[in-house]
């Protein structure tokens, strides 16, 4: 079936029933990822999310069934350890992972032993869960990992001499790392496990006015020309939740997609695969930096 940017995530998951899956959707409670997991839950599945501030979450999710809330910062990777620990213990697999949480605009910010936030939150504490997670995703077999990525220009690349912004801090071009990193993350993540049956793919959702942009003015958005002075949306590209998450249900659970694992989506369907050799250079490069920064690498041969 054809899908197009006008598709909401109950448009993509008619008809397909998720009844026994368990998905795992970081960031479920709010944005993208509350429209995400509120149309997986419909389909039948039971969504576990895992949240910085588990309330918010759990009074967000009030009345959505199969809801699981726990906890998880995932700028903490004690955190992120403790949360895959938990959930191992449950003896569940995961038949999808949605690594969807993030942030976007920061002033400078710096994690853990002094990481850049973007790179940290968006990328590393997702790099660290999945593969702490990997036990589970291979548990039955066919598990897909959905990475939400953003717009990535044909010619990005990471700023490889200072990863982590120390001179010269700039919140656009670190956010923009992060989310090439997000893409590069996914196409190595499905190369490395699609002989265990895990398949990858990211997502760029396209232009969505979500709590996102929380660490934006409304004026700085209104001289962006995104939004007039009462909050409302301007640009034409601008899409509901409910369209921006289409994609991200579609990788997770549409038949349609399974073979393209590693690919980069956008309105349900490949735009950009990551195969040309810079692209495989970059993508291993930042898998081998990434295990080194974190400790962890759960799909080590």
């Amino acid at each position: 079936m054809t899908f197009t940017i006008d598709s909401t995530a109950t448009d993509v998951l008619a008809g397909i029933d998720l009844t026994g899956r368990l998905a795992v959707v970081t960031g479920g409670y709010s944005g993208l990822g509350l429209a995400a997991t509120r149309a997986l839950a419909a389909a039948g599945a039971t969504v576990v999310v895992p949240a910085k501030r588990p309330a918010a979450a759990a009074e967000a999710l009030d009345g959505v069934p199969g809801i699981e809330v726990d906890e998880l910062d995932l700028a903490d990777l004690d955190s992120v350890e403790a949360f895959a620990d938990r959930f191992a213990k449950s003896g569940r697999g995961i038949d999808v992972l949605l690594a969807n949480a993030g942030v976007m605009a920061l002033a400078e910010t710096r994690v853990g032993p002094g990481w850049e936030g973007h790179f940290a939150i968006n990328h590393l504490g997702h790099y660290a869960l999945v593969n702490r997670l990997f036990p589970a995703l291979t548990a039955d077999g066919g598990a897909r990992v959905v990475v939400t990525s953003s717009g990535v220009s044909p010619d990005a690349t990471l700023n490889w001499d200072d990863v982590q912004f120390t001179e010269g801090y700039d919140r656009w071009a670190a956010y923009a790392q992060s989310k090439f990193a997000n893409a590069l993350f996914a196409a190595q993540l499905d190369e490395l496990g699609q002989a265990a049956g895990v398949r990858a793919f990211s997502v760029n959702p396209g232009y969505i006015l979500t709590p996102l942009q929380r660490h934006l003015t409304t004026q700085e958005m209104v001289d962006a020309g995104w939004i007039d002075a009462d909050g409302n949306a301007l640009l034409p590209e601008f899409r509901s939740t409910e369209q921006g998450a289409a994609t991200l249900v579609w990788a997770a659970a549409s038949p349609e997609p399974a073979g393209d694992g590693g690919a980069y989506l956008k309105a349900c369907e490949v735009v950009r695969r990551f195969d040309t050799e810079q692209d495989r250079d970059q993508a291993v490069r930042l898998w081998a930096l990434s295990a080194d920064l974190t400790g962890v690498d759960g799909l080590a041969s």
